[in-house]
């Protein structure tokens, strides 16, 4: 009964310490629920029965404006559902509001040394510096354009032979290519492969431990000392499990880089280009930033691609005329005797249209990652005092009428023409200091998969009982967002594009797989 009194009085402590030093401006806070004694809005934050980002969207109507705020335990958050807003305090003053929140749950999980999770600081910029020469521009990237399409021809033949397994072979497209260009390593070719498993398990726990508004630790930093077995820390136990998982998804391929760097003739990766420029001490900060960059790029670029493709296929089930339209361009542009590649892109103005189309239609990251103001601010009118989260809902940016005409429809054409309404790549993957640094590798991935799956298959819906089967599009709650499970009809457009698809095995035969290298690295770990 003690130890339950005083870790309530240290949380009520806590809470007055940061309302009695919030001091600034005099404009009024965004406008919001009226807060209960201590805990504040803590029943105002989104409750599992709708997605976030339409939970926060009510505000819009609510408060009769694009922004507002909650406060929990004492901790300001500032929700954003506008673009306007967000350009001007995430990408005009990103100087001020490109901190990242502690995020204790995250931490206690292991994350505190990932990209997502570093304060504007000499780290974060060494980070970005590592990423931005290897892979930050479209120049650097090309080189790996060769990569890409082989490994998404792969995935056209694995959707080919089992259609039914449409998710598992995207995970595998997206584990392939960026496990290739990060670490050089050759994932198995048809059976599940245990570094993608190891990463992929690793990106959801990620996207769970810091998703806003899900853990009361976030709000109340000091409960992160309470012990494991004191009642209502059942969030230590959890962080538990997943911690070890952090580790190894981050410390397992780079020791299998630094494997592969010791015998004659290896892989060339980003990873061992770092590591082969001058000599890095273990433990160094230098070894630091290379581990967590590289793992930074799976999240980055992997599980975004996996989210926009699965989304693609869905979207091609419910809008069937917008995928013939594709496909008509296809045909008449590239014709029937070879798959388009990149070097097309700007042939085809209608696929490049929907491919933005199906990333504003479900943004990958809905709600972001969040951010936290590092000085006090003043916007329309409203303060924003140091040390408030802001939430920014990507979401309701792409589906805000007065930047998209009739936006729940999926229609391409609105990026087509003298007028195109906005290009959504600058809203989905983030804003200012904080925009994703696998966005480019993502893009293109996500690009060539589009195409080259609208070339050779058809997706519709479900055949059951003789009728189409309805859709009930849903979209599961995280920092990336997928689609829930769904059944879509996939079938090749034509024999001659089947054998285009059979051809990559004799023209890219599969390369020598290192999964038993990789799995003896997760014996010595465990």
């Amino acid at each position: 009964m003690d130890l339950y009194v005083t870790a309530v009085s240290l949380v009520v402590l806590y809470i007055l310490k940061r309302l009695l030093l919030e001091k600034g401006p005099s404009e009024p806070l965004p406008p919001g629920p009226k807060p209960l004694p201590i805990v504040g809005n803590i029943r105002d934050l989104p409750s599992g029965d709708r997605p976030d980002w339409l939970h926060w969207l009510k505000h819009k109507d609510i408060y009769a404006g694009p922004i507002s705020t909650v406060t929990v335990f004492g901790q300001r958050i500032i929700i954003l559902n506008e673009i306007q807003l967000a350009m001007e305090l995430l990408e005009k003053r990103s100087a001020v509001h490109s901190d990242r929140p502690e995020m204790p749950f995250a931490r206690l999980c292991g994350w505190a040394d990932t990209l997502a999770m570093l304060g504007y600081s000499k780290r974060f910029n060494a980070y970005r510096r590592n990423i931005h020469r290897e892979i930050g521009s479209k120049v650097s990237v090309a080189r790996f354009t060769s990569t890409q399409e082989v490994e998404v021809r792969r995935f056209l033949l694995r959707v080919l032979d089992n259609p039914q397994d449409l998710l598992d072979h995207t995970r595998k497209l997206a584990g392939a290519v960026i496990l290739k260009i990060t670490y050089g390593y050759s994932i198995e070719p048809f059976d599940r492969d245990p570094l993608v498993d190891l990463v992929d398990e690793a990106v959801e726990g990620f996207s769970l431990a810091a998703r806003p508004g899900t853990w009361l630790v976030d709000f109340a930093p000091i409960l992160r000392y309470i012990p494991a077995w004191f009642p209502g820390a059942g969030f230590q136990r959890t962080a538990k499990a997943f911690r070890k998982l952090t580790q190894a998804h981050c410390e397992v391929p780079f020791a299998f880089v630094k494997q592969q760097m010791s015998q004659p003739n290896y892989e060339p990766s980003y990873v061992s280009h770092l590591l082969g420029e001058k000599p890095i001490p273990p433990g160094s900060a230098e070894e630091i930033a290379i581990k967590w960059s590289a793992a930074a790029l799976y999240g980055g670029g992997a599980d975004t691609t996996v989210s926009a493709i699965s989304s693609f296929f869905l979207t091609m089930a419910l809008f069937p005329e917008a995928q013939r339209t594709a496909q008509e361009e296809i045909d008449r542009v590239i014709g029937p005797h070879r798959l388009p590649g990149y070097a097309d892109r700007e042939k085809l103005p209608y696929v490049e249209a929907l491919v933005k189309e199906a990333l504003r239609w479900h943004p990958v990251g809905p709600m972001g990652i969040p951010h936290r103001s590092i000085n006090h601010d003043v916007c329309n009118g409203y303060f924003i005092p140091k040390g408030s989260i802001i939430l920014a809902n990507i979401w309701a940016f792409c589906h805000d009428p007065t930047e998209y005409a009739n936006p729940m429809a999926f229609q391409p054409e609105r990026f087509l023409g003298k007028t195109p309404e906005r290009d959504p790549h600058h809203i989905s993957f983030g804003f200012g200091r904080r925009v994703c640094p696998g966005r480019i590798i993502a893009d293109a991935n996500i690009y060539l998969t589009i195409v080259q799956a609208l070339a050779a298959f058809t997706t519709g819906k479900v055949m059951k009982d003789g009728k189409e089967a309805d859709i009930n599009p849903e979209f599961l709650p995280g920092v990336i967002s997928h689609p829930a499970p769904f059944e879509v009809d996939i079938k090749v457009r034509s024999k001659q594009y089947e054998e285009l698809i059979r051809a990559v095995e004799t023209e890219h035969p599969w390369e020598n797989k290192h999964t038993q290298i990789l799995r003896d690295i997760l014996v010595e770990a465990a």
